[in-house]
């Protein structure tokens, strides 16, 4: 259902979007961070047309397609880990993840899988049970996928009330350990699967010690670590993949939304010996690993790659934070700025020292701001996080445009606010 704020869209280039009656919008949202090479990339384009000409269907299951095993191979050279890996290519993020329980559930002869509180992984059964947030995502919708348990992950700016934030990430793994004690054996358990950035949960950021604990404790529990990287993956966090920033190796890696450059486009890399323990016919399906999605994909690869992209979000993200924490400074209800790279977000509170969320505000901010013409999304348990997912081949005067927006959007609220100094 469309609300009354949002237009419909006829066209978008680079940064840019125009609505079918003609207005123009800074993209800070990225079609859900799908468009980070931008909107009609010339390289993108020429690669979909190309293949369009040659061969647009044949079914991978059927007669796979020459450029199925090219970005399989692409993917298994690109994703961190210094083991023999494989590939399988699918449409979505939530049907990436599907197939990663499957193979880690079919390699381990095990059924249960941990996720994490604050989660997002999917709207499909398995991946809205995984998923750790009921509004909008599980509503009424279950029962739900049995078998699956969730931990807390390590929410910093809503820590636990008398928790040292040095003592949060060791927490939380402690948390998963306790759950192997009792409620479910780690002999019981397939995956264990982590967001090494939450991305619907607002743009959370572990501390330091989280993810390389986790893995840690994975490997003695003999347990495979999943890592859903379809929001942070392909240079939105300043590194091409976000595991990347801990230095550590996942036995999966899920991938989508930036990967096809607009085409549905997901990818399941990992461990040679998870990926080669189903049996042919398990996994993949009539339109995983389509020819022009492919096509799409090997191109935006080259693109981040040779234009770097990974560092070109690093140094927006950069300037874009500066600009974000003077806006701390100047408004009260923003309660906290964060990120990684060009993956941020500002949280909105109702007052800083109870940090009690502002959800109607941040939606007044959202709307204010689509007004003038930006396009922001916002996230977290509460919808109180705006995020910012801007193109990572805008340039930096759009950049700044985007934030004067975003800036004006604020003082308009703001104005209207009741919020404690």
């Amino acid at each position: 259902m469309v609300s009354a704020i949002q237009g419909f869209a006829a066209s978008a280039q680079g940064a840019m979007v125009t609505d079918v009656e003609g207005r123009t919008y800074l993209d800070f949202a990225t079609g859900i961070s799908v468009m980070n090479v931008g909107h009609a990339h010339p390289r993108v384009v020429e690669a979909i047309i190309e293949q369009a000409r040659r061969l647009v269907h044949s079914g991978a299951p059927v007669m796979m397609p020459e450029g199925y095993v090219r970005l399989a191979r692409r993917l298994c050279e690109i994703t961190p880990g210094s083991f023999e890996k494989k590939a399988l290519l699918v449409n979505s993020g939530a049907e990436a993840i599907e197939n990663a329980v499957k193979i880690v559930r079919q390699a381990t002869g095990r059924p249960a899988i941990i996720s994490f509180h604050n989660s997002f992984h999917g709207r499909t059964l398995m991946t809205m049970s995984l998923t750790g947030k009921v509004n909008p995502y599980r509503q009424n919708f279950g029962p739900y996928a049995p078998e699956v348990y969730l931990a807390p992950y390590p929410y910093e700016y809503q820590r636990p009330s008398g928790m040292a934030a040095e003592s949060l990430g060791g927490a939380c793994v402690e948390a998963v350990a306790e759950l192997f004690r009792t409620t479910v054996p780690a002999e019981r358990v397939a995956g264990i699967l982590v967001e090494p950035v939450q991305g619907e949960g607002g743009f959370v950021v572990p501390p330091p010690d989280f993810l390389p604990r986790l893995r840690d404790l994975c490997v003695t529990a003999q347990v495979p670590l999943i890592v859903d990287e379809v929001q942070s993956g392909f240079g939105r966090t300043g590194r091409l993949f976000a595991s990347e920033h801990w230095g550590i190796e996942p036995d999966l890696i899920t991938m989508a939304k930036s990967l096809g450059g607009g085409l549905p486009m997901a990818a399941v890399v990992g461990r040679a010996e998870l990926m080669d323990a189903t049996a042919p016919g398990g996994l993949g399906g009539t339109f995983g690993g389509n020819p022009v999605a492919c096509a799409a994909a090997l191109a935006v690869i080259e693109v981040m790659l040779e234009e770097r992209l990974p560092e070109r979000a690093q140094r927006l993200g950069a300037r874009a934070l500066e600009r974000l924490r003077a806006f701390q400074d100047r408004f009260p209800f923003m309660g906290e700025v964060r990120g990684l790279g060009a993956m941020l977000a500002v949280e909105l509170v109702l007052d800083r020292a109870t940090r009690e969320p502002a959800a109607a505000l941040t939606a007044q901010v959202l709307h204010a701001a689509h007004e003038r013409g930006l396009l922001l999304l916002k996230a977290g348990l509460y919808d109180n996080v705006i995020r910012l997912l801007f193109p990572l081949t805008l340039g930096e005067d759009e950049l700044d445009r985007g934030l004067d927006l975003l800036e004006q959007s604020l003082a308009e609220v703001g104005a209207t606010a009741s919020v404690p100094a």
